[in-house]
């Protein structure tokens, strides 16, 4: 008998746990420690944000899925990894604390014969001033803070009906941010209902983003082949704001967020003062904070986690000029160089590099997006990590199963609106995520499998995956033939 314990249960560790059970033996254990009682559909709250569903439709509980699936789950936050045992206990081992019932706060230890660390990030607020709910500023990075922020816009869009004019600012909180896809969809989307609503002429709607350039989205930008002609993302994603009225801040730094402004520092030094009446800005990432222990009690915390707090994996940490970064960098296997039986999935791992161009100001302040790691790839990386395990419990000596975003494709479908009929979409695909000059020499991508467009069957497709993830994240019948 075997146990498999997987920190975290979002889209990289619930698909981790689900195949994880369906291939392991009957005498075989999943665990799963997770803080929260609830799954969330991520991808999902930028629809909760602009009141179009409710947070009951983006999340379901965990416990009844895992009970009859056969998953333990503990509702614990990890604390620390004992990857060689303790003086007490051979077996390696995780210390998590119970966060609910008559037990929290209260600390265990659970041994494993395998870990998956999908923790996923800290929603780092605290990086800037002012930022975040409860503070000065509005997220979508919870369906609880989805939630919050559709009833701010709801009030204001009352407030707009009686003639009132108001001010958006949505995007990233600070200049070393990921997901600027996430704060792209939600202005889109914002602006699409605030035109549903008929108050689009009493709203001023502005992007603040660290991208360079519009339509970098972390990913040093894309390059999209359409009749004949290479167009960049960059002309794409400035033509779409500007057909809509968009104003936007690039090569930006949040610094600070007052009640009702927020100051922004761009790369080339200058202040500049956004007023706003409602912001949405997304914090930058970083790990949970999990520590890691020798078998004598030694913290060996840098030699399992990056100094920022995601764990290392068999990626190329040297650090090398952009010039030199190379597809090869990344991850293959997810897997601990220190301790074989350790893996991280989605947002998790250490990446090597970011993907677009590292900048920084004059000051030495990072303004530029870093890499990305969605719901797509994400759930790859958990089905590969979980595939390998499996055969390395069979007797395979090393991973079997690779999942390099330098090899995976993945989709951006920006969707505003949820009718099937009166919504539209910007649509984008790119492959592979982490550019490669050396297999294409002239865009780092291939350009036959990298895609943009905008209209109603992206749309349709967004829909479409709304409701079959969520069906397959239930574990209902057929749920593993979804592809990821």
């Amino acid at each position: 008998m075997a146990r498999v314990v997987v920190l975290g249960a979002g889209i990289a560790g619930h698909t981790a746990a689900a195949f994880l059970r369906k291939w392991l033996g009957r005498n075989d254990e999943v665990t799963v420690i997770s803080p929260q009682p609830d799954y969330n559909w991520i991808p999902s709250n930028i629809w909760v944000g602009v009141g179009l569903l409710q947070k009951r439709q983006v999340t379901f509980p965990l416990a009844p899925i895992y009970a009859k699936n056969g998953i333990d789950f503990k509702q614990g936050r990890a604390m620390a990894i004992y990857p060689e045992g303790t003086l007490s206990e051979s077996k390696p081992s995780v210390e998590f604390e119970w966060t609910a019932g008559a037990r929290a706060g209260l600390r265990e230890h659970i041994s494993y014969d395998f870990l998956v660390n999908a923790t996923g990030p800290k929603l780092n607020f605290d990086a800037t001033e002012g930022l975040g709910p409860g503070k000065n500023s509005l997220s979508v990075c919870t369906a609880d803070h989805a939630e919050e922020t559709a009833n701010k816009l709801l009030a204001l869009v009352e407030q707009m009906k009686r003639g009132d004019r108001k001010r958006f600012v949505v995007g990233t909180g600070h200049g070393s941010c990921t997901c600027e896809g996430a704060a792209f969809e939600y202005v889109v989307n914002l602006e699409f209902e605030l035109r549903n609503h008929g108050v689009r002429d009493k709203a001023d709607i502005l992007f603040v983003t660290n991208e360079y350039e519009l339509g970098d989205f972390g990913v040093d930008g894309v390059h999209i082949r359409r009749g004949g002609y290479v167009t960049p993302s960059k002309i794409f994603t400035e033509s779409l704001f500007a057909e809509r009225g968009i104003r936007w801040l690039t090569r930006s730094h949040v610094r600070k967020v007052e009640p009702g402004i927020a100051h922004c520092e761009q790369l080339d030094g200058a202040q500049i003062e956004a007023p706003f009446d409602m912001a949405m800005l997304l914090p930058p990432f970083s790990g949970v904070g999990m520590n890691a222990y020798g078998r004598d009690g030694q913290e060996i915390t840098e030699k399992v986690f990056a100094p920022s707090g995601f764990m290392k994996v068999d990626a190329d940490y040297e650090k090398k000029p952009y010039e030199k970064w190379r597809a090869a960098d990344w991850p293959r296997f997810y897997q601990s160089p220190a301790y074989p039986n350790l893996f991280a999935a989605g947002i998790a791992f250490a990446p090597p590099h970011p993907i677009s161009r590292f900048r920084t100001n004059a000051a030495g302040l990072m303004i530029s997006p870093a890499p990305p790691r969605t719901g797509m790839p994400s759930a790859m990386i958990a089905k590969a990590v979980a595939r390998s395990i499996v055969d390395m419990l069979r007797g395979g000596g090393k991973p079997s199963y690779s999942a390099s975003m330098a090899e995976m494709g993945a989709a951006c479908v920006a969707s505003a609106g949820a009718n099937p009929f009166t919504g539209t979409a910007a649509s984008l695909t790119v492959y592979p995520i982490v550019p490669d000059y050396e297999r294409y020499p002239d865009y780092g991508r291939d350009v036959s499998k990298t895609f943009g467009e905008i209209g109603l069957a992206g749309h349709w497709i967004k829909i479409l995956l709304h409701h079959m993830f969520l069906y397959k994240a239930r574990m209902r019948p057929g749920w593993s033939l979804i592809p990821e």
